[in-house]
């Protein structure tokens, strides 16, 4: 170390090595092992270039060191979604940052609800009965299409009803709403909970809901929501059959359907469609039209989405119309709507 020098004017690194002399060699050797190769061959070359410290350097290293141990002892250690979420975008960038924070959420959600999912449709209605409808709905929206039906099912109409439509409103849960499910939950499902939910409901939770449900029950849930808001029911409807719903639809049906639009319609509509429904389709088609169909769309070159989505739209429309009609018949996924031929 220069002549003159003192505490203050030190660098880092210097000041890391007045601290390594004064603990002694065993004390440091063990600090040295936590740094990194970088860090050990800096630190080595400022103690091989000062071979002695005046003590009142060493003292202002020690004591600077102190303080700062303090402080941190003192200083509350901040966490969060949003510190790890920052934490992830420094280290991984904003995409992965974001598919990581997703995918610990989607297990602390399932591991909240593990045993809520595996109890019996009816001890969850019952062990919810008497709760208030927005607890209904939270605990609800965390389970898959079928389950909810079941619960819904066991509920009143008029208390189902409701229970959709605040499904139906639902965005993002509060951590008062999630302890309140949480406690729930836990008193009388018998089911351990942790970690934190935060996105639920929508009106495409209760359109798949819905779904599943099927029959007079189906339309007196819907009827029930259009009675507390006109648009919210909209909204569940718009979702309630989406076009990959056709393979939901006989052949009878298809064959019915496909009458009701012509060729470039529905391959505007096919372009970016799974194998199975294009496979569904053209089973019911003749050899010549299905060649001809997979012509149209391969002609068709690239498209606009909206313009796809336009056609999917059409189409749905189309389906509604010759089902309300009595003209064709979109299998529920329900026991109780299967069809008698």
């Amino acid at each position: 170390m220069s002549a003159g020098a003192t505490g203050r004017t030190l660098t880092g690194p210097q000041k890391c090595a007045v601290l390594f002399m004064a603990v002694g060699s065993h004390d440091a050797a063990k600090i040295l092992q936590k740094l990194t190769s970088s860090e050990v061959e800096t630190i080595t070359r400022e103690i091989i270039e000062m071979p002695s410290v005046e003590p009142d350097v060493v003292n202002f290293v020690l004591q600077e060191f102190q303080e700062t141990s303090r402080k941190l002892a003192q200083t509350t250690a901040r966490g969060g979604e949003d510190f790890a979420r920052q934490l992830l975008k420094q280290a991984l960038g904003e995409t992965h940052a974001g598919a990581i924070i997703e995918k610990v959420r989607e297990n602390e959600e399932n591991a909240a609800f593990a045993q809520l999912k595996r109890a019996a449709p009816d001890q969850i209605a019952g062990a919810l009965r008497g709760e208030h409808p927005q607890t209904i709905a939270l605990v609800l929206s965390h389970l898959d299409g079928r389950h909810a039906s079941a619960v819904i099912q066991a509920l009143s109409a008029e208390l189902g009803g409701d229970v959709l439509f605040r499904m139906a409103r639902m965005e993002r849960v509060f951590p008062e709403a999630l302890a309140l499910v949480e406690s729930i939950v836990k008193r009388k499902v018998a089911a351990s909970t942790a970690g934190a939910v935060t996105t639920t409901g929508g009106p495409g939770v209760v359109a798949r809901l819905l779904n599943v449900t099927g029959g007079p029950l189906e339309e007196e849930l819907m009827g029930a929501i259009e009675q507390r808001d006109a648009e919210i029911a909209s909204k569940v409807k718009a979702l309630m059959f989406v076009f990959e719903d056709i393979l939901l639809i006989d052949s009878k049906g298809i064959q019915r359907l496909l009458r009701e639009i012509d060729t470039k319609e529905l391959a505007l509509s096919l372009k970016a469609a799974s194998d199975e429904l294009k496979t569904h389709i053209k089973s019911q088609m003749s050899e010549r039209a299905a060649s001809a169909l997979d012509e149209e769309i391969e002609l068709m070159g690239p498209v606009r989405v909206k313009e796809v989505e336009a056609a999917h739209a059409r189409i749905i429309e189309a389906v509604r119309r010759l089902e309300q009609a009595g003209e064709i018949i979109v299998k529920s996924q329900g026991a109780d709507n299967e069809i008698i031929p």
